[in-house]
């Protein structure tokens, strides 16, 4: 069962949509970003003032305002601090620092050989590209308020556990543990599924969209949802597990355990047997290669090589069913495809895939959604990676502040205190 909000929670909560709203928009006002956000004024005012004093943001000057006295304007303050966003995916890790407006100023690539995935050597590549970037961006190690880390699969938040990888055949991984002996900072974990919603909701094609569904294509396959405007967890944090869906009863093996899902025919893994079952001995195939074989593919839709059109047009199929699924459960009003795969394959998949999605989706939830390929021109997992950090750090502030009014004498003994029932 999920646990009762705090009154901790919700001004966390609250102190964050208004910094996410000052750096979609700065520079804004204090009535502006009441607007943007729905809170008070005076909630507004509170707010912003907790935030200067946190130096993440900066006051700018004035507007002048209808009749009335001149705006106080609010910018973000870009050089308050650093963040970084981890993305570990099954063939290589990416680390990207950004400052507070989350500009990216540095990146690193480590790339994983096929095998390359026990938990060590994981963490150990993840340690050279997040110091790699700090030492780039030049940036003190003060100046990090805190690294997140997306690793696919289902996770714990809470005690920063991988508990299932599939793909990897992890289970209970602490890696927020092992991480923590090699990486000095503040340290928040999530998956990717989640960190390309927050992407696209804070920077991409679902930023004012009350809901909408964000697809992961890569080797791995899911769908992150943003519903109500707001990132959709679900009770466990396991919502989104698209990909583990039965796509054709009694079909392909999946790493699950499980025969038929999504993943399996349209994770990259997916396409190279597809690829593999049209042709076996085409030229495209890279069978140790999953980025080659993808990268292979988009060039000989390209040059219009009969082969790599069919390959592109079975997958659009297939996902084409899947995404009706969702279109018609959901009803959102976008749907973007994300991730590596949709990226390399481009617009000749997108325009598949609505024509697939058009055969089999109901005509009204249809018609009110938009099918567009991610915008984001840089990583949208290690972005959102980054937010994750920088909820974490203004967390980690509302923690301290509480801490700091407490009373420091006691008149009668203190006792224990354990967490109220969920």
């Amino acid at each position: 069962m999920s646990a009762k909000r705090t009154s901790r929670d919700i001004r966390t909560a609250n102190r964050y949509e208004v910094l996410r709203q000052i750096i979609a928009a700065s520079p804004t006002s204090r009535q502006e970003l009441a607007a943007a956000t729905g809170l008070s004024l005076a909630t507004v005012a509170t707010l912003v003032g907790e935030l200067l004093d946190l130096r993440m943001i900066t006051e700018v000057g004035f507007e002048d305002s209808a009749g009335g006295r001149p705006r106080g304007l609010v910018a973000v303050n870009a050089s308050g601090g650093a963040l970084i966003g981890v993305d570990i995916a099954e063939t290589y890790v990416r680390v990207e620092l950004f400052d507070l407006a989350l500009n990216q100023l540095a990146r690193a690539d480590e790339d994983m050989r096929p095998g390359e995935n026990r938990p060590e050597q994981v963490v150990a590549h993840v340690a050279a590209a997040v110091g790699s970037v700090v030492t780039q961006a030049g940036v003190e190690g003060a100046r990090v308020l805190g690294v997140g880390v997306s690793v696919p699969g289902q996770v714990d938040r809470d005690r920063g556990v991988s508990e299932y990888a599939p793909n990897w055949d992890w289970h209970d991984v602490p890696l927020l543990d092992l991480l923590a002996e090699h990486i000095a900072y503040p340290l928040y974990l999530d998956n990717p599924l989640r960190a390309c919603a927050v992407a696209e909701l804070w920077f991409g094609a679902a930023r004012g969209r009350g809901d909408a569904v964000v697809v992961n294509l890569g080797t791995g396959v899911g769908a992150g949802l943003a519903l109500g405007g707001g990132l959709h967890r679900g009770v466990s944090n396991s919502a989104g597990e698209w990909g583990h869906t039965t796509l054709v009863l009694d079909g392909r093996l999946c790493h699950c355990g499980n025969h038929g899902c999504v993943e399996t025919y349209v994770g990259a893994p997916g396409i190279m047997l597809n690829l593999r079952e049209l042709s076996p001995r085409s030229t495209l195939l890279h069978p140790e290669d999953q980025t080659a074989t993808i990268n292979a593919l988009a060039r000989g839709v390209d040059e219009q090589d009969p082969v790599a059109l069919k390959v592109v047009r079975d997958t659009a199929r297939y996902l084409g069913a899947g995404i009706s699924d969702l279109v018609n459960l959901l009803n959102p009003e976008v749907v973007v495809l994300s991730s590596w795969v949709a990226a390399t394959l481009g617009e000749p998949l997108l325009n598949e895939v609505r024509e697939a999605v058009a055969r089999h989706a109901l005509k009204r939830p249809f018609a009110a959604t938009e099918i567009v390929l991610s915008p984001i021109p840089t990583d949208p997992v290690c972005l959102g990676a980054a937010t994750f950090a920088l909820e974490g750090a203004l967390q980690s502030a509302t923690q301290r502040a509480t801490n700091n009014q407490r009373p420091t004498k006691r008149t009668t003994p203190a006792r224990s205190r354990t967490a109220p029932p969920s």
